[in-house]
């Protein structure tokens, strides 16, 4: 409840600087490591521009497997683990959590502005802080399993800091995140989670993960065929909506009071 308390205060603000200074501006969802497990949040200081009354609302549509499509207030239009298709429009800005063939493409759109790999093809980690007006997304490394062992750093968590509202994408996740991880991620009030329970985490982990999350809104991807009522089981305090719409609109204001996992259409 508190951090809550803390997040609608910081609603009200969004750090808007040109890409190129991004490094200087403050994420309103990130934890500072030193008050492990419970870590306190960073406070929010720096260049910061009002929100427009009625502006504070994001859309965020299911496109495909682990693609949803978020859109900003301004109408910042951002695709999650592109790999060459979001639906029918053109992304101006394409994350890409893994080098996995559905999870992105070397041939993106030439008409998206920003690409955002979430593993570095020169080695060691991927490193984005970025701001495309009123969005700002960085980046949580993570190893990832590969045929001859660990990955280092072979998947990117993504943070969307939008309208005060701090969405996570987990990508490809493999393990369970460490104290420092979280320490990282910060606070999530959305976050989009693979549910297969075998190409990605167990089940079994990333109900551990998501719990400990404590995100207001979970929303389900990368499912395959699998039953998804083995992963809602292992989340009994979580309350389940199934929606017939593949988008939904969210604001701070809306968030659930009760962590919620919302099944989009097609998911």
């Amino acid at each position: 409840m508190i951090a809550h308390r803390i997040a609608a205060i910081l609603a009200f603000t969004v750090g808007l600087v040109p890409a190129a200074l991004a490094q200087s501006v403050p994420s309103s969802c990130h934890a500072i490591a030193d008050a492990l497990p419970k870590a306190m949040f960073a406070s929010f200081s720096g260049p910061v521009r009002l929100a427009a009354f009625g502006r504070d609302e994001v859309k965020i549509t299911y496109a495909h497997h682990s693609t949803y499509v978020i859109e900003s207030p301004a109408g910042v239009t951002i695709a999650t683990d592109y790999s060459g298709y979001a639906g029918p429009i053109v992304p101006r800005v394409v994350t890409m959590n893994n080098a996995h063939s559905t999870h992105y493409t070397n041939f993106p759109d030439p008409g998206i502005e920003t690409v955002l790999r979430g593993w570095n093809p020169d080695g060691g980690p991927a490193r984005h802080q970025v701001t495309v007006d009123d969005a700002y997304i960085r980046n949580v490394p993570t190893d990832t399993r590969g045929y001859g062992g660990d990955v280092p750093d072979g998947n990117s968590i993504f943070v969307f800091e939008i309208a005060g509202l701090c969405i996570g994408h987990l990508g490809h996740l493999h393990h369970l995140l460490t104290d420092g991880d979280f320490a990282e991620l910060g606070r999530l009030d959305i976050v989009m989670v693979p549910v297969d329970g075998s190409w990605t985490l167990s089940q079994e982990g990333m109900a551990e993960t998501v719990a400990r999350l404590q995100s207001r809104i979970v929303l389900p991807m990368h499912r395959f065929a699998g039953p998804i009522e083995r992963f809602l089981q292992r989340l009994p305090d979580f309350a389940v909506e199934r929606r017939t719409e593949r988008s939904l609109t969210v604001s701070m204001r809306s968030l659930p009071d009760r962590p919620t996992i919302i099944v989009l259409d097609g998911v």
